[in-house]
């Protein structure tokens, strides 16, 4: 049989490669990192670091990636991380049917923070708040707050596998540092800090200081920010 698809969706810089790490420390879970990312930059153009290999690596046509997704084998779940706004240029859903789809959020103030280390152009967050709402009121699905995971990560991991109709595992809370054959051929620009981890870090408060641009970015998202986190599973 087919495994059963566990489709995460989430803006960028807010603990969905953990998320991934933590899925696929299971014993009855394989992952499938952005698998859609290719797609995306070829449609949008954009320059990404490890753009010319993610693109070698993956297929850039949009039926190709979700019939390879469909047509995974070998596990009783395979967990798919998307990153939202992937899916700028293509917002029908279609190849979700079937998923069980759940999104994650994080404070926006605080994804802006971390992305503009990362990456010059943080306005995506934007376009991944915006897609995920759309997607959630046409279907809606369980929502976890990244905060909420690192304050307490097994009572919220257990309320998203009950909410996903599938077994909470001990062996999410805890996996082996270092890289995985499983990573995204971008891996090696973002996953430095997933990869020295061996499990969900402690939640800090940090004091955020931003430019008054990257606040105007971090205010666009916050509605739809505060739609999802009054929607959110609290274990």
């Amino acid at each position: 049989m087919a495994p059963v698809r566990i489709a995460m969706l989430s803006g960028p810089r807010n603990i969905s490669t953990t998320m991934m790490r933590s899925f696929e420390n299971r014993d009855d879970c394989t992952v499938a990192d952005e698998p859609f990312y290719a797609c995306y930059l070829r449609a949008s153009d954009a320059e990404h670091p490890f753009r010319e290999e993610t693109l070698a690596s993956q297929s850039s046509d949009w039926r190709d990636v979700a019939d390879e997704l469909n047509a995974r084998t070998g596990a009783d779940f395979s967990f798919e991380k998307h990153i939202s706004f992937h899916f700028t240029f293509a917002l029908d859903f279609d190849w979700l049917e079937g998923a069980r789809v759940f999104h994650l959020i994080r404070d926006p103030r605080a994804m802006v923070a971390s992305y503009k280390n990362k990456l010059e152009d943080v306005s995506p967050i934007i376009d991944s708040y915006r897609i995920q709402r759309r997607l959630y009121e046409k279907n809606p699905a369980p929502v976890v707050d990244a905060a909420d995971i690192l304050k307490a990560p097994e009572k919220t991991l257990r309320a998203l596998c009950a909410a996903l109709g599938m077994p909470f595992s001990e062996k999410m809370l805890a996996w082996p540092s270092g890289p995985r054959d499983s990573d995204g051929a971008w891996a090696p620009h973002w996953y430095d800090a997933v990869n020295a981890s061996t499990g969900f870090k402690p939640y800090e408060e940090r004091k955020i200081k931003l430019s008054s641009d990257m606040e105007a970015i971090a205010r666009a998202c916050a509605v739809d920010y505060e739609f999802f986190s009054a929607r959110r599973l609290v274990a």
